[in-house]
């Protein structure tokens, strides 16, 4: 396997562990990968595969990434202010 199909690799996985932990299903999960995964390595390579970090590096630069992806992350966002509402 080559370096390139390793980080990807690696990068598909971390964006996927990331949709399943903030998203209640697998639908967001494949839209947030196919929305996101190309601004990710673009954006923020150096910090996969910490998911953590990768996470941290996309909202600091949500203004570069693409619409569909702001618009992933836009409704992610939401919905987690919305469940921690509906928490407390």
């Amino acid at each position: 396997m080559t370096r390139y199909q390793t980080i990807a690799s690696l990068f598909a996985v971390a964006t996927t562990a990331i949709a399943l932990q903030t998203s209640p299903g697998l639908a967001f999960s494949s839209e947030a990968q196919q929305m996101c995964t190309g601004d990710a390595m673009r954006l923020c390579s150096s910090e996969i595969p910490d998911i953590p970090r990768v996470r941290a590096c996309m909202v600091r630069n949500k203004a570069q990434v693409s619409p569909g992806c702001r618009a992933v992350m836009d409704r992610e966002a939401t919905a987690s202010r919305k469940r921690e509402a509906a928490a407390q």
